[in-house]
């Protein structure tokens, strides 16, 4: 491993970003409100990125930055670079599908084991998966032996979250605990001198597991106030957990409409947040612990560039790096004419400054510097 000096996601990306709500962060590119009534989607549903509806909005974003970048070049053909088989492996193909386009895509991760690559045919698209953040150079060899051209007709696709950012196996637990910390700051500050850090852990490592995805609907908001609640003593850890499996409660829906009934009860402070979080809920917003996240994106940055040292080890181990391998192959193919655009499913409440903080000079996530760390 070694140093690149430090950047940020927009030297190579710029503003051709999305986040969870599909705001482009370049003003230029449509708004998701105009693509919608465009592409006939519900006015009411934001959707998510393994979503063939989402496909479609990204299809549209892709085709309009082209035209602001390369005017009069259609695209004609889809790279994709990620780090998860499910989620990353359908948002491509759906892209794929929605815009016609035969696709490539690098699926990677650092793994302990022997170097070795799968690769998982679909039609007139392939995915790459290797254990190796390193192939991603040979993944470019792997596209030239297919006749698979990179050009100004080719859009490539970047994961954000753990793939750019974070790179799964090597860097992405400290995005971990940020996020955890960025739970107990929350639960902490609300429930002030009440707060208990073991009754806290104890229930967010205990919901914090694939056993509890159909309660929590594995969201990290959803899981966030069941520890306010339970670390302010609305209710037990242990009712909770025999609830769930003895299937007395199902949902995370059934949990807060069940606390609501009591609400009058709770101490003023959590009842302003829970009337809050609730109210977001029932509007169907799927990150309605808007203030968890406004204290994820504070936590985030700090974790980013912050550190004076070049050592790779210590960088990987305390702060949120760059890729160096998806940063270097994202310059290639950028001076091969390829369109770069790049997708997060982080919510924008923890990527971007609230307009006081933006007023304040803080930064978008893509725009804040940090070390480039990676083999090359």
């Amino acid at each position: 491993m070694k140093t690149y000096g430090v950047t940020s996601v927009s030297e190579f990306l710029g503003d051709f970003i999305v986040y969870r709500n599909l705001v482009p962060q370049d003003a230029r590119l449509p708004s998701l409100a105009s693509l919608r009534a465009t592409l006939g989607l519900s006015p009411d549903v934001t959707p998510r990125k393994s979503e063939p509806d989402y496909a479609r909005v990204i299809v549209g974003l892709l085709r309009c930055a082209r035209e602001l970048s390369a005017p009069g070049v259609p695209l004609r053909r889809l790279i994709y670079v990620g780090d998860t088989r499910m989620n990353d492996g359908a948002a491509f193909i759906n892209i794929g599908l929605a815009g016609g386009w035969p696709g490539l895509a690098f699926i990677g991760a650092e793994r302990d084991d022997p170097a070795q690559v799968e690769i998982m045919e679909r039609g007139e698209h392939a995915l790459y998966l290797s254990n190796r953040w390193a192939g991603l150079r040979t993944f470019a060899d792997f596209c030239a032996t297919r006749g698979f051209k990179v050009d100004s007709g080719t859009a490539v696709v970047f994961d954000l979250d753990k793939t750019t950012l974070g790179a799964r196996g090597r860097n992405d637990h400290v995005i971990n605990s940020v996020r955890v910390s960025a739970v107990r700051r929350t639960v902490e500050t609300l429930l002030d001198t009440t707060f208990s850090a073991e009754t806290f852990g104890v229930a967010y490592d205990t919901f914090n597991r694939p056993v509890f995805h159909a309660f929590t609907a594995d969201n990290q908001d959803y899981l966030a106030y069941i520890c306010l609640i339970i670390g302010s003593g609305t209710v037990a850890l242990s009712a909770v957990v025999d609830r769930v499996q003895t299937g007395d409660l199902t949902t995370f829906a059934q949990f807060i409409a069940e606390i609501d009934t009591i609400s009058n009860a709770l101490p003023a402070n959590l009842r302003v947040i829970h009337r809050d979080i609730f109210d977001h809920v029932l509007a169907g917003d799927p990150t309605p612990f808007k203030a968890f996240r406004r204290n994820e994106y504070l936590t985030t940055i700090a974790r980013m560039g912050h550190l004076d040292t070049d050592v790779p080890e210590a960088l990987l181990a305390d702060e949120i790096v760059i890729t160096q391998e998806v940063r270097r192959q994202a310059l290639a193919w950028r001076a091969q004419g390829a369109l770069l655009f790049g997708l997060s499913d982080k919510p924008d409440e923890a990527s971007l400054p609230a307009p006081e903080q933006a007023a304040q000079g803080y930064l978008p996530l893509h725009r804040v510097p940090t070390h480039a760390v990676g083999s090359g």
